[in-house]
């Protein structure tokens, strides 16, 4: 068996294509322009290239991108500050403040401090507490390109068995979560998991979250399953850099029905979800239905 191949790249194409459909069409018929704000505080380089493609993707789509980039000495209560400025602010749906903040900064802190309603990360804790018992929330981006992508390929998720390997909170168990939600058996497994070769040999899906590189082998993967690596690891191979997934592809790929390739695959989503969200956020802000097909 050879997998089929879950192009993200292509599917984050269409995502952000539906979002710009809909976006100019609450412009036409609204009058509403969606608006996302990004806070970048310091110098970090990665961070830095994110935000940038942040920005330039949601003009792309329609929408107004604000952006904040504050020095790397930037006081808590300054940063507070223009977090309370940003929920007050009604041009703004979406507020995302890039992690990771410099040290003396508390995340924490800083996330709980967005209005949950714009909190198109999905990690404030209110929004942890409503998607856990089920309620409408924002839905952290990763997990949730993960589930269209999923949904995609599969139609309907009921009743298959999913395990989910690392239990962090961006990925893990928000992922978790938003299975459950669509009737999959799920089981989080981690580190400390025991027999974990034969946890993962029994799933339907396979979403692995881990960040050690090509830490699960083809030979743990069901013949036909679907395999979602969100694992994005820098390794030095042949004396050359090479990105590499959570997941070793090519004997994978060799057994599993479906799977994501690293890079290409739930990468490219992260993003396309982050604008999803913004658009979602709008809506709710302003009473409107939400945009089919691009929420959980």
């Amino acid at each position: 068996m050879v997998a089929q191949v879950i192009d993200g790249k292509a599917f984050a194409a269409k995502v952000r294509a539906q979002v710009a459909d809909q976006v100019a069409k609450l412009k036409e018929e609204n009058g509403i322009t969606p608006g996302l704000a990004v806070v970048l505080v310091g110098e970090d380089p990665a961070s830095q290239v994110y935000v940038r493609s942040k920005g330039k993707m949601t003009v792309e789509v329609g929408m107004n991108s604000y952006e904040h980039k504050l020095d790397a000495e930037t006081s808590e209560e300054d940063l507070l500050a223009l977090i309370d400025k940003l929920n007050n602010d009604p041009a703004v749906h979406g507020i995302l403040v890039q992690l990771p903040l410099p040290k003396h900064l508390n995340e924490d802190l800083v996330i709980n401090s967005i209005d949950p309603a714009k909190d198109v990360d999905g990690f404030h804790i209110s929004n942890v507490g409503l998607l856990g018992t089920g309620q409408k929330s924002m839905v952290p981006c990763t997990p949730l390109g993960c589930l269209m992508m999923l949904r995609d390929y599969h139609g309907s998720l009921s009743g298959m068995d999913a395990v989910v390997i690392g239990r962090s909170n961006i990925v893990g168990k928000p992922m978790a979560q938003l299975l459950l939600g669509d009737s999959c058996t799920v089981t989080i497994a981690h580190s400390r998991t025991k027999n974990l070769p034969d946890v993962v040999r029994r799933a339907d899906i396979v979403v692995a979250a881990v960040g050690r590189p090509e830490m699960v082998p083809g030979d743990w993967i069901k013949e036909g399953a679907t395999v979602i690596d969100v694992g994005i690891n820098r390794i030095e191979r042949d004396g050359k850099n090479k990105l590499v997934g959570d997941v070793d592809y090519a004997s994978a790929a060799e057994r599993a029905g479906a799977i994501t390739p690293v890079p290409g695959g739930v990468g490219p989503m992260t993003i396309a979800c982050l604008l999803a969200n913004t658009l979602t956020a709008c809506c709710r802000a302003n009473g409107l239905p939400e945009p089919e097909g691009l929420t959980a």
